[in-house]
Order: C-alpha cells, then sequence, then structure tokens
C-alpha cells in the first residue's frame, strides 16, 4: 500500500512538473514573440493573443522541431528541402525565418471564410472557435482546449487592437 502510494505521489510530482515547465516555457515564449504579434494584429486584425497562443501550442513553445528546423511555428504544412539523417522528410512547410512563419499565418486566416466577419474584433475565443471550426488541426477539440488554456495566461489587456487612425480630411 506504501509503495503504491509513494509511486501515485510522484506521479502527481511529474505531472505538475511538467505543467508548469510547459506554462514557463509558453510564456517565454509569448514574450520573445509578442512584438511581431502585435504588428501583424494591426495589420491583420487577429488578435495577437490568439497568433500567440496558437504559434505556442503548434510549435510546442519553439521548441518543437518543425520550429527549430523549419521555422514553422503554425504546423503549417507544405513544401521543404529537409531531409534528416534517416532520410526522413517533413511535411510541414519550411520558412527561412520565424517571421515569415507568422506572416504566412496571418495570410492563412486572410483566407478563410470566417476572417472578414471576426477581422479586428477583439474576441480572442470566437476566433480559436473559428479557426478550429474551418479545420485547422486534426484534432479540433483538443487544440480548443490548449489554445484555450494558453490564452488564458496571457495578459490580454496590454494586447488589445487598437482602432485604425482616422484619417484627416482636407
Amino acid at each position: 500500500m506504501t509503495k503504491q502510494f509513494t509511486k501515485i505521489k510522484l506521479l502527481v510530482l511529474i505531472l505538475l512538473v511538467s505543467v508548469f515547465s510547459a506554462q514557463a516555457q509558453n510564456k517565454k515564449y509569448i514574450e520573445d514573440h509578442a512584438v511581431i504579434a502585435k504588428l501583424l494584429a494591426e495589420r491583420y486584425g487577429i488578435p495577437a493573443p490568439v497568433i500567440l497562443a496558437v504559434a505556442a501550442i503548434e510549435s510546442s513553445g519553439g521548441m518543437g522541431p518543425a520550429a527549430r528546423v523549419l521555422h514553422n511555428h503554425f504546423g503549417i504544412e507544405g513544401d521543404n528541402d529537409y531531409v534528416n539523417h534517416r532520410g526522413h522528410s517533413s511535411r510541414y512547410k519550411q520558412y527561412p525565418n520565424v517571421i515569415a512563419s507568422y506572416l504566412d499565418f496571418c495570410r492563412l486566416m486572410t483566407r478563410k471564410r470566417f476572417y472578414h466577419k471576426l477581422k479586428g474584433k477583439d474576441d480572442p475565443k470566437a476566433w480559436v472557435m473559428a479557426i478550429s471550426r474551418a479545420g485547422y488541426s486534426e484534432q479540433p477539440e483538443e487544440w480548443t482546449q490548449k489554445v484555450m488554456s494558453v490564452l488564458t495566461t496571457i495578459k490580454m489587456e496590454s494586447f488589445k487592437l487598437l482602432p485604425a487612425p482616422a484619417i484627416a480630411a482636407k
């Protein structure tokens, strides 16, 4: 009985450590990529927290193989010239840098049916649900849950979309 209880305690401890480690990794990732997300949010009308949360999940906080090797932070499939030491290739698109990956994600979103309805709306939950319903993930329920979880860790007020500046008529 005591051995089994000790094993359970150890398992719970390992789970807690991995959860806190992932949260810390995502926090650092979000801090490191906040500027590009804010700029793209202003340009494309997609909330920066949504861009960051999707990227954090899809790239495993920037530590996933596609992110590290292909600069693909959104799990977007496409062409690449990567072949590993075992001769295996990847189904994920290769980018010259991280910014290109972020740009491609935003451009991909502009081609979705929901985009014009949500553009400029500061409603991260609506964005995540629309992206999920559009078939972005192969596991939509789990993906939505993960992205929503990351969103809860982001300080939303520091990412509010600014209204477009009014151009003064002469």
